[in-house]
């Protein structure tokens, strides 16, 4: 199973221009993925730069047949056209996706800073192995107060997770809203997350969560053990960025961990101020 995270700038490159094809055929020239996980897509908003306000949700779902687009809108705003606006996350899978939900994260007031609306989207895929939970997120920027608070949520939401592998099967509920659906412990979460390899956040996200509750662990140490990251932020655009960064990573439960086979940062494309980066875990 081959899966690609990717922060793409509302599918603006360091060369300013907007193309949504070149995300699609840089993904794929990375690895034949089964799941794409897309962070900063943009609906109607042609005030980004490069932008005409594309609707970029359909355009990558129209150019991914054979996908299951999974959608989580962080801002959903009027504009002054009176049009809808979006902002946020979206998860494409070529593995059936069983369930799907959309986790809307904190967001403590910080006057200090910009901010905006975080989401988590997760889908429950039904891999080869069995079900499988994909979580994929950005969290806040600018904030330190409130990408903590995310980080807890993310934790929570884990929690959660395992506790409704649990759950009865109520034959009497079979075929309706309450029917159980499958939500295991094991996950993998991915995101731009605006935090770096050593920080804080970073520690907290892979601390032990409760009994029977599998771990956090980053799919890069795991594979690749004490070696530095490969960065993912500002490796060609020194407009934005002083210099490169880590902040894009790919975690895997404690028990996947042994399933990871590599992880893979493209450094070479320059088709966002991110560099995407693949796992590639054994079915």
């Amino acid at each position: 199973m081959r899966l690609v995270t990717w922060n793409v700038q509302w599918c603006r490159g360091v060369d300013g221009f907007v193309d949504p094809d070149r995300i699609v055929e840089t993904a794929r020239a990375l690895g034949d993925f089964d799941v794409l996980c897309l962070q900063e897509v943009a609906r109607n908003f042609p005030e980004l730069p490069g932008s005409r306000g594309e609707d970029q949700f359909d355009l990558f779902a129209r150019r991914l047949p054979g996908f299951t687009p999974v959608a989580g809108i962080a801002m959903d705003t009027l504009s002054p056209e009176g049009t809808r606006r979006r902002f946020g996350n979206l998860l494409l899978s070529r593995l059936p996706v069983v369930a799907a939900f959309a986790h809307t994260l904190p967001w403590p007031a910080d006057p200090r800073v910009p901010s905006m609306q975080r989401v988590a989207v997760e889908a429950v895929l039904g891999a080869p192995s069995g079900p499988l939970r994909v979580v994929t997120t950005h969290l806040e920027y600018y904030s330190a107060i409130q990408r903590a608070a995310q980080v807890e949520r993310l934790r929570e939401l884990q929690a959660e997770a395992a506790g409704h592998a649990d759950d009865a099967d109520f034959a009497e509920k079979r075929g309706g809203p309450f029917e159980r659906m499958p939500r295991p412990r094991s996950a993998i979460l991915t995101a731009d997350f605006n935090f770096h390899p050593g920080s804080a956040e970073y520690a907290r996200l892979q601390a032990p969560i409760g009994a029977g509750v599998p771990a956090f662990r980053d799919a890069w140490r795991v594979r690749h053990g004490d070696a530095p990251h490969a960065p993912t932020l500002g490796v060609y655009d020194r407009e934005q960025w002083p210099a490169p960064a880590t902040t894009d990573f790919v975690f895997v439960t404690e028990d996947l961990a042994p399933r990871v086979l590599d992880v893979v940062v493209d450094t070479a494309t320059q088709a966002s101020d991110h560099q995407p980066v693949m796992l590639v875990l054994r079915d």
